[in-house]
This record gives structure tokens, C-alpha cells and sequence, in this order.
């Protein structure tokens, strides 16, 4: 019951993360590839925010 009400919550935050880093939420669906896709997704999550998108700054920025 737990994994149903939390399943919403973690494609938003995954779908957050995709944009954080450049890519659509669409990236999402290569999970569904078994192992490969699970290791591309992780890869994707651990990289670090491009500077400014079009969802904000990055908040790890320096400002001068």
C-alpha cells in the first residue's frame, strides 16, 4: 500500500531530477530496459545540474 502511494511522488521528483540535468522526464521510460536502463537512469540522476535551464538556476552555483 506503502509503494502505491509513494509511486506519484517518485516519478515527480525522477521527472524533476531528468530536467535538473538537461534532459526531458520522458528518460524516465529507459528504465523499463532491464539492468541497462536502470544503470543509464542512475547514471543520469548522479550528474551534476547544468548551470541555468529554463526551471531555474542551479542552486549549487557560485554567485559573484
Amino acid at each position: 500500500m506503502l509503494a502505491l502511494g509513494l509511486f506519484i511522488p517518485t516519478i515527480a521528483i525522477c521527472a524533476r531530477r531528468l530536467h535538473d540535468a538537461g534532459r526531458s522526464g520522458w528518460w524516465q521510460l529507459i528504465g523499463l530496459i532491464p539492468l541497462i536502463g536502470a544503470i543509464v537512469l542512475l547514471v543520469f540522476y548522479v550528474l551534476d545540474s547544468i548551470g541555468e535551464n529554463e526551471y531555474g538556476a542551479n542552486p549549487k552555483a557560485v554567485e559573484a
